[in-house]
């Protein structure tokens, strides 16, 4: 019988992914990673019995562990809490300093989950490691799930095909409902609970808090890139991601106003009136660290730049220095930073760092 270690978040999908996989016949065990000290967590946020009289990732620890006495499966746990600082903290908070808006997750899964993660499972054993990922493997490629609406390919764009060697990805056939449905007819306490956003040991209410202790927040203007007035002043360019409309706090005005740039040299934050404006709005973008599961090599092709972003017809230019020129139309809100991940059909080929945004083959000066 083969084995099968099952990364346990805590969550529903993984829970289930442990599901189906017994039920396939397999030896499963889970695994739980903890990848953040949640001492120090309750200290930066000088709260530790606010609402929460422990950290989220221990009540997740004991919900995997719940779920896994539910189906007689051992529970191992594990700590990356030095890798995932080196690895993937580190990097989040150098991409702030420069005013770029990074995506953690996507170095979590190519540096932690599998990699330190998958040593771990052989150390245990493991024929294979499974996750509660909604993708697909068709003879080691990436593909999108069947439920499109919790697509995670996006998120798995920086993990190499060799990585991707004995992985199984249980709920890449299946819809979200159901697995629902799976986890009520076995009882398992993560039936009902809700999906995690955000970056998961900071919790969604307390990201500026949480900020403060690692990055200074420095005040400056903001300035209406239009009428080039100084209409406000921003609470810190971290805070802020182009496109973003939600916390603008200006008093006076009652215009929908966006983020379009920032100025990190002197400090300037740039908003535009309505979400058409035209400083939203580029039409090619470089792009590096780039990372290909397979060996398509496309000048054409469909990219996404965020992660709930529609499909974009994009065409490619490779470029002496390794990286790629990436041509769009009206391509809204793209940003340095993000991912840019490549699709032909339902294969996702893989993805790179949005290094620099264009329009009418100029850099954007107010994207610095």
């Amino acid at each position: 019988m083969k084995k099968v270690i099952v990364g346990m978040s805590g969550g529903v999908d993984s829970s289930v992914a442990a599901i189906l996989l017994k039920e396939q016949g397999y030896q499963v065990e889970g695994l739980f990673m903890r990848n953040w000290d949640s001492s120090i967590n309750h200290d930066i946020l000088g709260n530790p019995n606010l609402n929460h009289p422990i950290c989220p990732q221990e009540e997740d620890y004991n919900d995997a562990k719940k779920v896994c006495e539910k189906l007689h499966i051992p529970l191992h746990r594990v700590d990356f809490i030095k890798e995932y600082w080196d690895y993937v903290f580190t990097y989040f908070l150098e991409e702030l300093k420069k005013g770029r808006t990074p995506n953690p997750d996507i170095f979590c899964n190519k540096y932690i989950k599998f990699d330190f993660f998958l040593k771990e499972a052989k150390k245990l054993g493991g024929d294979f490691v499974a996750t509660g990922h909604y993708a697909k493997l068709t003879d080691g490629l990436l593909m999108r799930p069947l439920d499109a609406d919790k697509d995670q390919t996006y998120f798995l764009s920086q993990v190499s095909h060799e990585q991707f060697e004995n992985i199984l990805f249980p709920l890449g056939d299946i819809l979200k409902k159901d697995v629902r449905e799976i986890a009520t007819k076995y009882g398992l306490i993560t039936a009902t609970k809700k999906d995690s956003t955000g970056i998961c040991f900071i919790g969604e209410r307390h990201f500026k808090e949480f900020l403060k202790n690692y990055l200074p927040s420095k005040k400056g203007r903001i300035i209406n890139i239009d009428t080039n007035e100084d209409i406000g002043q921003h609470i810190g360019l971290m805070y802020y991601t182009i496109g973003q409309r939600r916390g603008l706090d200006i008093g006076g005005t009652q215009k929908r106003l966006f983020t379009v740039g920032k100025n990190i040299k002197e400090n300037i934050l740039y908003v535009a009136e309505g979400d058409d404006n035209p400083y939203l709005y580029s039409d090619a973008c470089i792009v590096s660290t780039m990372n290909w599961n397979g060996e398509e090599r496309p000048t054409s092709c469909m990219a996404k730049f965020r992660y709930r972003d529609q499909d974009h017809p994009v065409t490619i230019t490779y470029q002496e220095d390794g990286t790629l020129l990436v041509r769009y139309q009206n391509g809204k809100a793209i940003t340095p930073g993000q991912a840019c991940v490549f699709y032909l059909n339902e294969r996702c080929l893989g993805g790179g760092i949005i290094e620099e945004v264009q329009k009418e083959n100029k850099k954007l000066w107010y994207l610095l």
